[in-house]
């Protein structure tokens, strides 16, 4: 029999799962701390992301067959900026989806950069929870920290990247960039230039079911488990919540499943951004969705390249 292991490097705990081909087999969790240094601030430790995952798939994996494990996956929390250096260290702490700090970088994308050429390159416009305001944030105010910085990648994608060395993230979460074209499946380059950063910083984008590559020997060695384990991407948690709940079709509505998750509708194409409500992103089915920053009693348009959906005509879906 096979198991099959899933992470989500969730914003207060790394939870694992493990599961056969038909049913849930175990679970497991381990919390780490969020700090905030600074009014507004919102950091971590990624290596308490490593560890926790570490220490979650020991767990999972005491009581079976170590062999039979076929491969891990990740979900995660989207947008976070994580940066290391040519030694692979990390350089500063991540940053998170719910730090503020970058409310100057954003407005300047929204209002100089302008909307109208981000929503063309991405998507979307800008907001303080995308990655792009933090990059811009860390070559302003921390411009050594910058300088130093060789690869940027996203909080689930470090814990892939520590346990098989591939530079690699998912469409769902590259899309939470605001340096991602959602359209074409691809780093934007106009918004690389506008960051002052480049592809090679970047890691390789796959889909979200795509295996990247196996567990690196030693850390399949302390786990106990076969190097040949493969690592499947995954995708973001919002994305990734999508696909548990089934609303993966041509046009479906997937409620808020907790306080910080907005209203997810998908759509079969991009969507044009209507002033600041919504946001597109990726899913793992090649789709996108768009996501209604604010409750849903107040979303009032979501306009496709050939009509006008209303609430109203949305609750008819």
């Amino acid at each position: 029999m096979d198991y099959f292991i899933g992470l989500d490097i969730g914003t207060s705990s790394v939870k694992g799962m493990l599961l056969s081909e038909n049913a849930i087999v175990k679970t497991a969790e381990r919390e780490y701390p969020v700090y905030y240094p600074k009014d507004g601030w919102s950091e971590q430790n990624p290596q308490d992301w490593y560890d926790g995952s570490i220490s979650v798939i020991k767990e999972l994996v005491s009581d079976i067959d170590k062999n039979s494990v076929a491969s891990v996956s990740f979900s995660g929390q989207m947008h976070g900026l994580v940066v290391l250096d040519e030694n692979d260290n990390v350089i500063r702490p991540a940053i998170l989806w719910n730090d503020s700090r970058s409310s100057r970088e954003t407005e300047y994308l929204n209002n100089v950069i302008g909307k109208e050429t981000l929503q063309q390159n991405t998507g979307n416009i800008a907001f303080s929870g995308f990655t792009a305001p933090k990059v811009l944030w860390l070559k302003n105010n921390e411009p050594e920290n910058f300088q130093k910085t060789e690869k940027i990648m996203l909080p689930k994608d470090y814990v892939a990247y520590r346990l098989s060395g591939v530079f690699a993230t998912d469409c769902s979460d590259a899309a939470g960039t605001l340096y991602f074209d959602t359209k074409n499946r691809c780093w934007s380059e106009t918004m690389l230039s506008v960051l002052g950063i480049s592809e090679k910083n970047l890691p390789k984008v796959y889909e979200s079911y795509q295996t990247v590559g196996t567990l690196k020997t030693f850390v399949a060695d302390e786990l106990g488990l076969n190097e040949n384990v493969k690592i499947v991407i995954g995708a973001g948690d919002n994305a990734a919540s999508a696909v548990g709940t089934d609303t993966i079709k041509s046009v479906c509505v997937l409620p808020p499943l907790k306080s910080n998750v907005p209203l997810s509708i998908l759509v079969c194409v991009p969507v044009c951004v209507i002033v600041g409500l919504i946001a597109v992103r990726s899913v793992p089915t090649g789709r996108f969705r768009v996501i209604v920053l604010f409750s849903s009693s107040i979303l009032p348009y979501l306009v496709t390249p050939s009509a006008v959906v209303t609430e109203k005509e949305l609750a008819t879906v």
